[in-house]
């Protein structure tokens, strides 16, 4: 158990550094590249945070619902931000070259 909230204090702790560097940056490929890297650090907190719930919280249909939408929703919002991560990557790259 200690685990999983030590991964998930990590994790928000990630999303606070790459929105922190967003509000920060002034290239506009960059700030988009850091968002995607901040989707996925808040995807993968709210995933775990949902799967920390669905283990060691106790079993009620709510608690059930609640920790499978967060895992789907966390999934999902991982799975965008690794996608926009890969679209931005070369782009970033070039903007930070020139």
């Amino acid at each position: 158990m200690s685990v999983l909230v030590f991964l998930i204090v990590i994790l928000f702790a990630f999303y606070l550094f790459y929105k922190t560097k967003y509000f920060r940056s002034s290239r506009p490929v960059e700030k988009k590249w850091l968002a995607a890297k901040s989707n996925i650090a808040l995807g993968l907190f709210v995933c775990l945070f949902g799967l920390n719930h669905l283990f060691f919280i106790s079993q009620t249909t709510v608690t059930i619902i609640v920790s499978v939408i967060f895992i789907v929703y966390g999934a999902v919002f991982t799975l965008v931000g690794i996608k926009k991560y890969k679209h931005y990557l070369p782009f970033a790259a070039e903007e930070a070259k020139s």
